[in-house]
C-alpha cells in the first residue's frame, strides 16, 4: 500500500493539486492507498501531559495514532507532501513524527537505536517560494537521515518546487508533471 502524508491546511493550496495529482495517478493504475490529512482528520500534534507520560511505554492514547500506525504498517512507499515553512517542516508534521512512530512501534533501543520499520520506497515533496538549496541540507540529512531513516523509512527521493507562488501557472504545470512522473 501507499500512504500520503498531507500536511497543508488549505485545500485550495498547490500543495492539495500535487496531492491530487497523485491520487489521480494512483487510482488509475488501480494501486491501493491511504491519505493521511493531518489537517482534516484534526490531528494535534502537541503532547498532553497524560501521553507524555505513557510515550517512554510507547503507547499512545489518542484513536487517531493508533489508526495512523495501523495504515504506516501496512505501507511500502510513503509520501510526504507539505510546504517548507521558516526553512522546515509544518509543526504538524513534526508533531506526527513525534506522537506516531514510537518507540517498539517505529524504533527500539536493544543494544543501540534500531530501525523497525521497512519502507522501501519514499518520496518527498516541498514547496516553497525559496531555491531548492535553502533546504538542501536539511531535508537530504535532518529529515532523510535523523528522521525518515533511522525508522526504516529509506530511498528518499525529493522533488522540490520553488516559486510555488510567483513562478507561475506554467512552473506549476511542469511541476505537476514531474510528480506524476514520479509516481510508478
Amino acid at each position: 500500500m501507499v500512504t500520503i502524508v498531507f500536511s497543508h491546511p488549505w485545500h485550495g493550496s498547490f500543495n492539495k493539486a500535487i496531492l491530487d495529482t497523485i491520487t489521480a495517478k494512483l487510482g488509475s493504475e488501480k494501486k491501493e492507498f491511504q491519505v493521511i490529512d493531518l489537517h482534516k482528520d484534526g490531528f494535534n500534534p502537541v503532547f498532553s501531559e497524560e501521553e507524555l507520560a505513557v510515550y517512554n511505554q510507547g503507547k499512545a492514547l489518542d484513536p487517531l495514532i493508533i489508526k495512523y500506525q495501523k495504515y504506516i504498517s501496512k505501507t511500502e512507499q510513503i509520501i510526504f507532501i507539505f510546504p517548507n515553512w521558516w526553512n522546515t517542516i509544518p509543526a504538524i508534521l513534526k508533531g506526527f513524527f513525534d506522537k506516531v512512530l514510537l518507540k517498539d512501534f517505529a524504533f527500539n533501543y536493544e543494544g543501540g537505536f534500531n530501525p523497525l520499520l521497512s519502507i522501501d520506497k519514499t518520496l518527498v515533496i516541498t514547496t516553497s517560494e525559496h531555491p531548492s538549496a535553502n533546504f538542501d541540507y536539511f531535508i537530504n540529512h535532518c529529515f532523510a537521515e535523523d528522521m525518515l531513516a533511522s525508522v526504516g523509512i529509506k530511498n528518499m527521493q525529493w522533488l522540490s518546487c520553488t516559486r510555488t507562488s510567483k513562478g507561475g501557472d506554467e512552473n506549476r504545470k511542469e511541476f505537476l508533471d514531474k510528480v506524476e512522473k514520479a509516481i510508478l
